[in-house]
């Protein structure tokens, strides 16, 4: 097999719309929750700009006696935009978990020169995900990949203790480097995982980050010999790894957020068959096998873990 089409340098297509779509789930419920109180505050506090109780809230005058600059003013404070951003991002947030991907790009790229890096890693991740769509054709989904990394690059740019822009930033890395050549893509793999781990550190609890962490070791650790030797010519010290720190990440996942994604159970058992731990592989990929199968990549993964048990028979 050519080390050009080898899967070892495709690792990232783990990275799917259906895996980040599962990776959030938890967090927008928790987000929505703690936005309640911003999102209300300010419907309340537009229902007092535009139906005349200002008055008793503010001591002034109704609306409609109010010089247009004040109510510019006002409508332009930094309270109101902060309460319009929280409200654009629960909005988006709400799309995200409901796969309205069309709706949230349409939305989000109303914000493309912002700079809020909560906007804009957002904005990668969906530009990416529209991308991935099998009506996409290919032109086209070359083009947003590349506006999805410049993007996460921007993100990064306005805020880097984001932790989700460090790991946007990753993602699409590897994305752009599908179109780069062995040697950039091979090269970019030490970015990449340097920007996964700060992501780590900024956020410990962060699911995703684990088992993509875990799938690049995983991959590393796969690469037959020849393959190494031919990125051995590129860089003296090619990327490596090995199944017991593949292993230590995906388990981590699943500490941080039991059964949140099923090609993580899928590479639990794949990472216990590769190190010759029967008993244990057949646990995950059983668990795999009977993860619900809400979309499309679940199904593949109940599949692919269908196969593998019928080589312990």
């Amino acid at each position: 097999m050519s080390p050009i089409n080898s899967p070892c340098f495709f690792w990232t297509r783990c990275v799917n719309r259906t895996f980040t779509r599962a990776s959030w789930t938890k967090d927008i419920r928790i987000r929505t929750a703690n936005r309640f109180y911003w999102s209300t505050s300010k419907r309340r506090l537009t229902n007092v700009l535009t139906n005349g109780s200002a008055p008793f809230l503010l001591g002034l005058p109704t609306l409609s006696c109010l010089t247009y600059g004040a109510y510019h003013t006002l409508r332009n404070s930094p309270v109101v935009l902060a309460l319009e951003n929280e409200e654009v991002l629960e909005q988006a947030d709400y799309l995200y978990s409901c796969a309205e991907t069309h709706k949230l790009y349409q939305l989000l790229l109303q914000y493309k020169n912002s700079d809020n890096a909560e906007y804009l890693w957002r904005l990668a991740r969906v530009s990416r995900d529209v991308s991935v769509l099998p009506e996409t054709d290919e032109g086209r989904k070359k083009q947003l990949m590349y506006e999805a990394f410049e993007y996460a690059k921007m993100s990064l740019e306005k805020d880097d203790k984001c932790f989700a822009a460090h790991k946007w930033y990753a993602i699409c890395l590897s994305d752009v480097g599908e179109y780069e050549g062995v040697k950039v893509k091979i090269g970019n793999s030490y970015v990449i995982r340097e920007h996964l781990e700060r992501a780590l550190e900024l956020n410990p609890k962060d699911a995703t980050t684990l088992h993509i962490l875990g799938y690049w070791c995983f991959t590393f650790s796969e690469l037959p010999w020849y393959q190494r030797k031919v990125a051995a010519v590129v860089f003296a010290s090619p990327p490596t790894s090995t199944y017991e720190e593949a292993l230590q990440f995906f388990l981590q996942a699943e500490q941080v957020d039991p059964n949140f994604y099923s090609k993580n159970l899928l590479m639990v058992g794949k990472t216990y068959m590769a190190m010759k731990d029967e008993q244990k592989a057949l646990l995950w990929l059983n668990k795999a096998k009977d993860y619900p199968p809400r979309t499309h990549e679940d199904k593949e993964v109940h599949k692919e873990a269908i196969d593998l048990l019928k080589k312990f028979r």
